[in-house]
């Protein structure tokens, strides 16, 4: 909106001319979503207090260890998520090019992803259903978008099905109508683990706010015709965008933590993971950094990770390998305090994030 309002008026000023270029429009949507998310934030969470949409702590016999740390969370308001998306949006909304269709297509997932946690939550709330919408259920709408995305991408001439493979340049793997099968995987891959790490306060929201801002850097260089060649990255027309995108969710992501952090009055539910988790995954397969995300990511695939193991061992060797999944659980259970599980996962999330940026050269 501000793009279009403000960047024809550089004939009379201009001063107005900032308006075209993405990292002061970047800049200012990550501002104004922090500043919104901080406005909004005792707002939505006095709305959620007075609606008694509360947290409910697990308390299963398999469950019993893990009570006695979280039990002072019972009734903490949730599905503060509602108020990150729509931080998200509107900050999205002011600040980018709304002609750019890469745009609207991490829009929709967005969207579309905070509708299928937002019916999660809503169920396990009014039903007092601490599992909410089954396993089938979530992954058939998962499903939807991701072969619904997988497939815009596919016939989209701007976007090869190539794989960027960090660390290689002359490695060159393309998919061929399986991608679109790629696209899907990643996108509900990324949303699964995002949700898997929304267990301790501010831990996931931190994690994506880090992996957030990493993305916004990779989306204005893959957007970026000269960097781009330099870089030996594959470039993606307009996909530069992206970073103001990006940004929204880094800004959206710390204004949350603002309420969200150790002990945490709002947690953000499955409207908020989901739909980040599937946000993040987006912006990956649209500017070509899939198989960047398990590096940029890592603390999602180690959490998504040591679920797949726990499961898989308790299936068929009747032994768990981890005192309880996912990995956050673990390190509780081992007698680490929460804020410093939180913190070490964070400092992991920083310098994985770092690393991932030394891919830019060394291919």
């Amino acid at each position: 909106m501000f793009y279009y309002f403000f960047y024809p008026l550089r004939e009379l000023f201009f001063g107005f001319n900032v308006f075209k270029y993405i990292t002061f429009r970047a800049t200012g949507c990550s501002v104004t979503a922090f500043v919104l998310s901080a406005l909004l934030g005792n707002i939505v969470i006095r709305k959620l207090r007075l609606l008694k949409i509360g947290e409910n702590v697990r308390k299963g016999k398999d469950y019993v260890s893990l009570h006695a740390h979280h039990k002072h969370k019972e009734g903490t308001p949730t599905m503060g998520g509602i108020l990150i998306l729509l931080v998200v949006f509107l900050s999205v909304l002011l600040w980018a090019d709304l002609s750019n269709r890469y745009i609207w297509i991490a829009m929709l997932a967005t969207f579309w992803l905070g509708i299928i946690g937002f019916a999660d939550d809503y169920i396990k709330l009014t039903k007092k259903n601490s599992r909410g919408l089954t396993a089938a259920v979530k992954l058939i709408g998962q499903l939807i978008i991701g072969l619904v995305i997988g497939w815009m991408l596919y016939n989209d001439p701007n976007i090869s099905d190539r794989l960027d493979i960090p660390f290689a340049k002359n490695l060159v793997v393309h998919l061929g109508v399986a991608y679109v099968f790629f696209v899907t995987l990643v996108i509900i891959g990324a949303s699964n683990a995002v949700n898997l790490t929304d267990g301790l306060d501010g831990l996931a929201i931190g994690c994506t706010a880090i992996a957030a801002l990493t993305y916004s850097g990779f989306s204005y260089l893959t957007g970026h015709a000269v960097f781009s060649e330099y870089l030996q990255l594959i470039y993606v027309p307009h996909s530069g965008e992206l970073a103001v995108f990006c940004a929204a969710l880094f800004g959206a992501g710390l204004g949350f933590l603002w309420y969200n952090c150790h002990p945490a009055d709002v947690f953000m539910g499955d409207t908020g993971a989901l739909a980040l988790g599937g946000a993040l995954g987006t912006v990956a397969v649209l500017i070509k950094k899939e198989l960047l995300l398990l590096l940029v990511g890592g603390v999602f695939v180690a959490e998504a990770l040591s679920v797949i193991i726990q499961v898989f061992s308790f299936r068929y060797r009747k032994k768990r390998v981890f005192l309880m999944a996912p990995l956050h659980h673990h390190f509780q259970l081992k007698g680490w305090a929460e804020s410093k599980v939180i913190f070490r996962f964070l400092i992991v999330a920083i310098i994985l994030a770092l690393l991932s940026f030394s891919t830019l050269k060394l291919r």
